[in-house]
């Protein structure tokens, strides 16, 4: 099964499911609202500069949202 992107259109939360092709668009994980599907294209990079899909989609998380994360000892999300 294939793997969508959503955009939430309340929060503006950003999220991915895996479902068949016809499945209705889910609710918002966060607030229950509807979303949008996305349609992302996020560049392959080699070497270095390869950071990995997680860390691109943060990149297009709301700052609001990145506010919101704790940081325990040890985490390897790259945020302070």
């Amino acid at each position: 099964m294939p793997t969508y992107d959503y955009l939430c259109t309340e929060c503006k939360l950003q999220f991915e499911v895996r479902h068949s092709i016809h499945t209705p668009n889910p609710d918002c994980l966060a607030c229950g609202s509807s979303t949008e599907k996305l349609i992302l294209s996020v560049p392959a990079m080699h070497g270095e500069m390869a950071r990995g899909r997680d860390q691109a989609m943060r990149s297009l998380q709301p700052k609001a949202e990145l506010a919101k994360h704790r940081h325990g000892p040890g985490c390897g999300c790259g945020q302070a």
